[in-house]
């Protein structure tokens, strides 16, 4: 792009994260010109605590500003891969949450109406916006502000290759960067740019107990102030690179892992955002209140009436929270419908995975506890005792189950890392997460309470640990 050509089109991608949602959050936007895919601002910030779907109305916020500074009178294209907000900002979905309402409305107001549209890209396709946001967490956790990562040479060329009226900007700019500073978390941030709203300095030419049977029916971190922000016209730097003062300790890069990864108060710092599965159990069917035996190997029954009532009550609940940015069911039809009430509140889609169906109590399907007791004696003892025993008539053991539950663990958190999932699922595979994400034995499975239409939650950080934030919630049905 030459000195002197003006941009009449900009691509916005932008995207935000928390770690543990609501938790530290941050969000990262990039402003890229629509032929050469040069990346021409960059823009991260720290932001507190926060949900996702906070965090990404800010990305989409800054984004907007920099495409602004840049060529105020260019048409817009703003790329995101959370389809809450690109439904949203298109008009198609109503925004319901009171914290998003006002972010929407500056958003709006950025650009004059019909300037900017909005199209929803696979997270795949947003790797750069996602590693600014990610960036800009890691810097926070380590008490200083996001800087880009490029040498002060390359930042000027950046700058010098805006146009227009936004020249006297990047100047403004680098001012801006040789004055900021890199405060401990909670403290002052200073130089050009920095107020009560936590926008920080500018560095380029934008601104911005008895058994429970597990098939049957009976069976939250502290606030973390700001640390700053800050915009580059620079080229994005490698995933994962963050410059660090010389008095900071060292940032492990996002993704790596200890050998072996102490837990609790000894665990370290996360290595990027978690990905956080809520874990749904579906409604009430017929056989729920008789405590019967409900698995994968019998009927498929459908929600009751009550059930129906729990599904519609537990989607307004999590519609309020705005947290959830997927939805994966078991294949099983009462799981199915509570994820289509939850989704159709949502504005999501469901996507089915088998490995989260129920386990399959084989000739114990429809019975209860006691006629389980009465007709096979023998067989259930055994199943109390080892997890590798199996219910008669070839059905699934536990052991059986925490096998197909954690590879599919392990394949939804590596493909969502960072984000909030919801999984509406069943007793035994919820317990099974819970009790691995505890690291308890498998008798921990009749020790637990999980009723119908509760709500769960498990964190899974990329060093390997995982913390449960939440089992067997019921507010939501009172």
């Amino acid at each position: 792009m030459s000195g002197g050509e003006r941009l009449s089109e900009l691509i916005v991608e932008a995207d935000g994260g928390s770690r543990g949602n609501p938790g530290p959050a941050g969000y990262g936007a990039v402003v890229l010109d629509p032929v050469s895919g040069e990346a021409l601002a960059e823009a991260a910030e720290f932001i507190g605590v926060a949900t996702n779907n906070v965090a990404e109305y800010k990305g989409l916020l800054a984004g907007l500003r920099a495409a602004r500074e840049l060529a105020p009178d260019a048409s817009v294209r703003v790329r995101m891969d959370s389809k809450l907000v690109v439904e949203q900002m298109s008009g198609r979905w109503r925004i319901k949450h009171p914290d998003m309402k006002p972010l929407a409305a500056e958003a709006a107001r950025i650009y004059p109406p019909g300037q900017v549209t909005y199209e929803w890209i696979p997270r795949e396709r947003n790797k750069h916006a996602d590693r600014l946001a990610n960036e800009a967490m890691d810097a926070g956790r380590a008490g200083r502000q996001w800087q880009p990562s490029a040498s002060r040479a390359a930042l000027d060329a950046g700058a010098a290759r805006v146009v227009g009226d936004a020249t006297a900007g990047a100047a403004k700019a680098r001012a801006a960067l040789a004055h900021a500073t890199a405060p401990p978390v909670g403290g002052p941030v200073t130089g050009p740019g920095t107020g009560p709203s936590g926008t920080g300095a500018l560095s380029g030419p934008a601104a911005s107990s008895a058994p429970t049977a597990p098939g049957g029916a009976t069976a939250p971190a502290g606030p973390v102030a700001p640390a700053g922000s800050a915009v580059s016209a620079a080229p994005a730097a490698p995933a994962g690179a963050e410059p660090a003062p010389a008095t900071a300790e060292p940032v492990p890069a996002a993704g790596a892992s200890p050998a072996t990864p102490p837990v609790g108060w000894a665990a370290p710092a996360d290595l990027g955002a978690p990905a956080t599965f809520v874990l749904l159990r579906h409604g009430e069917t017929a056989l729920t209140p008789q405590k019967r035996f409900s698995g994968s190997g019998g009927t498929d029954p459908e929600l009751s009436p009550a059930g129906l009532h729990q599904a519609r009550a537990v989607a307004a609940a999590l519609a309020a929270r705005g947290t959830v940015q997927e939805i994966v069911s078991s294949p099983l039809l009462r799981c199915r419908q509570t994820a289509a009430t939850v989704a159709e509140s949502l504005g999501l889609d469901v996507r089915v995975d088998d490995g989260l169906r129920e386990t399959d109590f084989g000739a114990w399907e429809g019975l209860t506890f006691a006629e389980v007791r009465e007709r096979y004696p023998d067989d259930l003892d055994a199943w109390l005792a080892s997890p590798k025993a199996a219910p008669t008539g070839g059905g699934e053991s536990f052991a059986a189950v925490a096998r197909r539950v954690a590879a599919t663990r392990d394949r939804l958190t590596e493909r969502h890392a960072g984000r909030t999932l919801l999984l509406v699922t069943h007793v035994t595979p919820i317990k099974t997460l819970v009790r691995l994400a505890l690291g308890a034995p498998p008798e921990a499975l009749f020790r637990m309470e999980l009723s119908a239409a509760s709500v769960s939650a498990v964190a899974y950080y990329r060093d390997g640990n995982a913390s449960v934030r939440l089992l067997n919630d019921t507010s939501h049905l009172r």
